[in-house]
This record gives structure tokens, C-alpha cells and sequence, in this order.
């Protein structure tokens, strides 16, 4: 049925776009919120005089001292634009997101990594590239793609593996549904990721009658999937056989909010607890059933308990390799696994018993069907112990005796930076970080203790994410501190977003450590017997032809005071602790610079990650890396076995 004249609105596609947009609200547990937060941009020829023009009519015509009901944030680089949007909707816990829009072209494509991050990490965001003209009456474009083979495919097809969703509005009849669809993805803990509308540019200015019902507000209902009887069942059959359990807390525990029902599950049964990056925070460091980080860059105490476990307890993680160590952290010969997801995907990895069900939901159903039942207390004294070592191990890394009274002048370590941070910053801030050898230290050093204190961007490992993530979570979190922990690679990658900061009044502590190169691939490379090649910021020498002359004299401090920013220029530990506490009780962005020595690392987790070294080689430094590696290759397992008791 054709709605009546009375019934319809005359606008234009991205005017229709962005009132949808402010229509949307989610609800989860009651709570009910507007799902929008505002629109990242940076326009050009493709989306100034589409999207551009409506976020503006927009922003006119909201009453005087009023906010926007989306505001317009303009970014520095569009990949950084969707990392403060999937940062932002992190620490949301998903329940409210960013769109983002950019030009045909480049624009585009620069946010092509954003993308990839979002979906990998499972956290929501609205991709809105602008695309070549539907008529085509132009072409061929500036910055059009032309293939011999055909005629409809551009730039913006390569976000289609990429995202969750994908779509083309070629013509305005068809938004409405793309809308529809994207926001069914965009609030589906299962599904959720990055969602590509893809409008030409010609499209997002044409005008269209649209059904007011469009725009009515619209309420999604997140729900809370319940675990199937049988199913929890046979996940609680598996339990009670345990004699050495370990719970694995994924992200999935914190984004359904499930870290009250994990404690009182543990507390109930004694299984100690091992974290993956997005599950840190799970449970507080001093907890005593929290054995820490577990994989490849965890703690010795939970790499321990899982060479050991006879059941695997994985709530809300993927599995990814950096947790299981690369498939070699559980090696007790009949290992079985219970996985609880609200993804199909990850319930089924390792042959566990798959648990389909919401986070919270399925620990509150755990906790009653194992009622009486516990580990015995020869396994809780391990736990403690091994704690207990791990602990020490921690203090001596942080170097407290020497912030108690010992050499307070010499150049701190990444440990003792990590450690000043960690210990003078308020148990509610929040530390940001996602690539180089940080966010290993990281997991596997910082002592949270908050569920939302944590903050490391591990499943696409992004270099530069550093600034703009952060920026996000404060923008999220406006009442906490955010402290940003940053190499001297990963800034160089995506520094201009303190632009960004200065442009909307954003505070963040940005801790810049100037190692002079990659410190992480560098000692992954000497690991691996590539000697460091590549890796350290070095002038080309006259001699070797190669890149191991002076150090670079790059001024990265200078470069963020460039930005407008606060800079504080640290050389040893006492000056840095000073500088955190001013960084606090400022209002503005700081970035504070620390040289360190890349040679001295973090304490090992004595665990592996698979990285393939040459097979044959010249090198005797690569000989003897590869036979290190065939040694860890042997110890790696399929976990094909069946976990479940009725098909065993």
C-alpha cells in the first residue's frame, strides 16, 4: 500500500539517514538508551554535499543550547575514526555505537583496517562510505575503480568480507531495509561487528517521499539467551568429573556484565580463573581464585593450571591463539572443554561441549546445578601458591624496593613505567593499548581493579590505535581517567588524533615510550633467529649500505607539543611518578615522554607462540631458532577429542 501524501516526509537520502539514525534506542535489562552516540567524519566530494549537508541542517536545527541529538565529530584519519568508535562501543559493552562516514575513494578505504578491527573483535560500528555515482552519468570518476569485467563493482567491495553486514543503496527505495538490517546486526551479540551502508554520492543527494513511520523511535531489545537443559547438562556432567579445572573469562563475560555471577560461581566452587586480554578484568587481580592473563603473554600461575587442567571452562572467548598459547597451553592427555557463548561459532571450538547461551545467564545456571560440589583443598593450596609466586615475580618487575627508597634517577624499564602507572593511577581509570610489546607486559603485569580498568585491543592488534581508542573510551567514560600506554612505533602510525583531543576538550594521559624502534618484533626477531633485522629506528649507514647506523634524532615530544598538547619530558623513574600525579589533576590531555631500554623485558610467561621460523637457512642463529621451534611444534594438539560425555 502507498503511504498518503499526509503519511510521507519529502527528504533527502542522507537527510532520511540521519534521522533514522536518531530515532534508534536499545535496551537491555530494562536500561534503555539512544543507540547513536553522534557521527565520526571527513568530508570530501563524495559525502559534503550528502551526509555532510544533513548532519549540518541537522545540527541547525536544534534549539538553542540544546546538543545535537548526533553530533558531528570531525577526525584526522579515517581508520582512527573507527577505532574511537569500536573503543567507544567497547567500553559500552556494546550497547550504544558510532557511525562513521567518509568520501568515495581513499577516504573510503582508509577505513577498510577499522573495519577489520571491529568485526575481529565483535564490536559494533556503522560504516558510511560514500560511492561513484548510480547513474553513472559522470564517469568515469575521480578516484573510480574501472574494471574491464565489470561494470558495478567499486573501491567500497572490499569491505564486504570485512563486515557483518554489507550493502549498496543504489536507489532510495532501497534504505529503509538496509537500515532495518544493519541495526538487526548492529545489536546482535551474536552477529555484531562492522556494518557497511555504501550510498553513491548522487543517492545521498536525491530526494525522496519517505513513510514517517521510518523514523518513529524504535526500541531493539538485547536479550539475554538462555542455556538449553540438555545442553547445561552435559556441560555440569563434565564439571563435576574435574579434579583440576580451570575457568577461562573471556570478553564476553564483561560485555554481558556477568562479573558478579563469575564470582560467586568460584567462590562457590574454588576454580581458579585465567583471563584473555578482552576477559582481563573479570575478576580483580587480588581475587583469589584470579590467576591472571593465561597464553602466550600470561601469567606462570595460570599457564601452569592449564598445562595441568583435565576440564577447560571457556566463557565468552574465541580461543584465539595468543590464549591457548598457540594450542600447546593444555596438555593434560584428556583435556575436555565446556564452552559457553552466545556464538555458535566459538561454542563449538576444541570439540567442547557447546553452551549457547548468554554469559550471565549461563554462570547463574552453572552456579545452582553445581551446588555441592568444589575442588578439593589440596588444588585450592596451589592456586594460592602459585599466586603467591606470580605476585612476587610482579613486584620485582614493577621494582617497588626501589620506589621505596632505591635509585629513583635511572632510566626506568617499560616494566617500571607500567608499574608507575599502574600503582599511582585510581583503581577506576582506565589503561588503553593495543600493539608492540605493551600490551603482552600488559596482560601479563597490570593489576586491574575494575572490570572496565582494562582496555587492550588484541584481536587485530592494531599499531595506532593507541590514540584514538583511547580517546573513545574517555568520550565513553567521561568520569574516569584514561591512560593511553604507547611505543614510539605505534604513534608514529597515528599520532594527528591529538588534534582530535584539543578539537573536543578530551582528556587523556598519553604515556609515550621512546624505545627508538620496535621493541617487540625486535625481540621476536632475535627470538627467531632474524637478528633484530628491521627493526630499530636507524639512519641508513655510508659503509653497509643497511640500516644500522645512528639512532634517529626524532623528536617525538616535540611532535606532540606541535598538536597543542601538554608534553612532560620524563628521564627517570621519580620524574615520571611526578609527572602521573600532575597528569591527574590536570583537565587537559597530557602526553608524557620516557625513553626506555628495549633490551630489558617483562618476566616470562614460560609459554609459546607459533611464528614459523625458516625451515633451512645459512644462519646458525636461525638454525638454532628452528630447532626451538620444531620442540614447542610437538606439543601442540588438535582438541578433537568429544567433550561430550554422551558422544565420548
Amino acid at each position: 500500500m502507498t503511504p498518503s501524501p499526509d503519511d510521507t516526509v519529502r527528504l533527502t537520502t542522507s537527510q532520511a539517514v540521519v534521522r533514522f539514525l536518531v530515532a534508534q534506542h536499545v535496551e537491555r535489562d530494562g536500561e534503555r538508551s539512544r543507540f547513536f552516540a553522534g557521527c565520526f567524519g571527513i568530508f570530501g566530494h563524495g559525502n559534503v554535499a550528502g551526509l555532510g549537508q544533513a548532519l549540518l541542517q541537522a545540527e541547525l536545527e536544534t534549539p538553542e543550547g540544546e546538543e545535537p541529538a548526533l553530533p558531528y565529530v570531525l577526525g584526522r584519519n579515517e581508520q582512527a575514526m573507527v577505532h574511537t568508535a569500536v573503543a567507544y562501543a567497547r567500553a559500552k559493552d556494546r550497547l550504544q555505537a558510532w557511525a562513521v562516514t567518509a568520501s568515495v575513494g581513499p577516504g573510503s578505504t582508509n577505513m577498510l583496517t577499522g573495519a577489520a578491527l571491529a568485526t575481529i573483535n565483535r564490536l559494533p560500528v556503522l560504516l558510511l562510505p560514500a560511492d561513484t555515482f548510480a547513474t553513472r552519468s559522470a564517469g568515469p570518476l575521480l578516484q573510480e575503480l574501472e574494471l574491464p569485467s565489470s561494470g558495478d563493482v567499486t573501491v567500497n567491495d572490499a569491505f564486504r568480507p570485512l563486515s557483518r553486514y554489507f550493502d549498496r543503496v543504489w536507489r532510495p527505495q532501497q534504505l529503509p531495509g538496509a537500515l532495518m538490517s544493519a541495526m538487526r546486526v548492529l545489536t546482535d551479540p551474536a552477529e555484531t561487528g562492522a556494518v557497511t551502508i555504501a550510498i553513491p554520492q548522487d543517492v545521498q543527494a536525491e530526494a525522496h517521499d519517505w513513510p514517517l513511520e521510518l523514523f518513529a523511535e524504535r526500541t531493539w531489545h538485547v536479550g539475554r539467551p538462555l542455556p538449553q537443559p540438555d545442553a547445561l547438562a552435559r556441560a555440569v556432567e563434565v564439571v563435576r568429573s574435574a579434579r583440576r579445572p580451570l575457568l577461562v573469562a573471556g570478553g564476553g563475560v564483561v560485555y554481558s556484565r556477568a562479573t558478579e555471577e563469575l564470582r560467586a560461581l568460584v567462590e562457590a566452587t574454588g576454580v581458579p580463573v585465567g583471563q584473555s586480554q578482552a576477559g582481563k578484568g573479570s575478576l580483580p587481580f587480588d581475587h583469589p581464585a584470579s590467576v591472571g592473563a593465561i597464553g602466550s603473554t600470561g601469567t606462570t600461575a595460570a599457564n601452569a593450571l592449564a598445562r595441568e587442567a583435565d576440564v577447560v571452562i571457556g566463557v565468552g572467548t574465541r580461543y584465539q591463539d595468543f590464549t591457548t598459547a598457540s594450542r600447546t597451553a593444555f596438555q593434560h592427555p584428556g583435556v575436555q572443554f565446556v564452552n559457553v557463548n552466545v556464538a555458535g561459532l566459538d561454542a563449538v571450538k576444541h570439540a567442547g561441549v557447546s553452551v549457547v547461551a548468554d554469559a550471565r545467564e549461563a554462570l547463574t545456571a552453572l552456579t545452582a546445578a553445581l551446588q555441592g560440589w568444589s575442588v578439593d583443598d589440596g588444588y585450592r593450596q596451589e592456586v594460592a601458591r602459585l599466586r603467591a609466586e606470580w605476585d612476587a615475580t610482579v613486584a620485582r618487575a614493577y621494582d617497588r624496593a626501589a620506589a621505596e627508597g632505591g635509585d629513583l634517577s635511572a632510566q626506568p624499564t617499560q616494566s617500571q613505567v607500567l608499574g608507575a602507572v599502574n600503582e599511582l593511577s585510581d583503581p577506576r581509570d582506565v589503561v588503553v593499548c593495543a600493539a608492540g610489546s605493551m600490551p603482552g607486559d600488559l596482560h601479563k603485569l597490570w593489576q586491574v581493579r575494575d572490570a572496565k580498568g582494562y582496555h587492550v585491543e588484541y584481536g587485530y592488534s592494531c599499531m595506532g590505535y593507541e590514540v584514538a581508542g583511547g580517546i573513545g573510551v574517555r568520550m565513553a567514560c567521561p568520569d574516569r581517567d584514561v591512560f593511553v600506554m604507547v611505543g614510539d612505533g605505534s604513534y608514529l602510525m597515528m599520532a594527528t588524533e591529538l588534534v582530535t583531543a584539543v578539537q573536543e576538550g578530551v582528556k587523556v594521559v598519553v604515556v609515550l615510550v621512546q624505545n627508538h624502534g620496535f621493541a617487540s618484533i625486535g625481540a621476536l626477531s632475535e627470538e627467531l633467529g632474524s637478528q633484530r633485522f628491521g627493526t630499530r629506528y636507524r639512519a641508513r649507514s655510508a659503509s653497509s649500505h643497511r640500516l644500522d647506523g645512528d639512532l634517529l634524532p626524532v623528536d617525538l615530544a616535540a611532535n606532540a607539543e606541535s598538536f597543542g598538547i601538554h608534553v612532560v619530558r620524563t628521564h627517570s623513574r621519580k620524574e615520571l611518578e611526578a609527572a602521573i600525579l600532575d597528569a591527574r589533576a590536570s583537565t587537559t590531555a597530557t602526553v608524557i615522554h620516557v625513553e626506555t631500554d628495549p633490551f630489558v623485558g617483562a618476566p616470562s610467561s614460560r609459554s609459546w607462540w607459533d611464528v614459523p621460523v625458516a625451515e633451512t637457512s645459512t644462519l646458525e642463529s636461525t638454525r638454532r631458532a628452528r630447532e626451538v621451534y620444531e620442540q614447542h611444534k610437538a606439543e601442540q594438539r588438535p582438541h578433537l577429542t568429544p567433550s561430550d560425555p554422551a558422544g565420548a
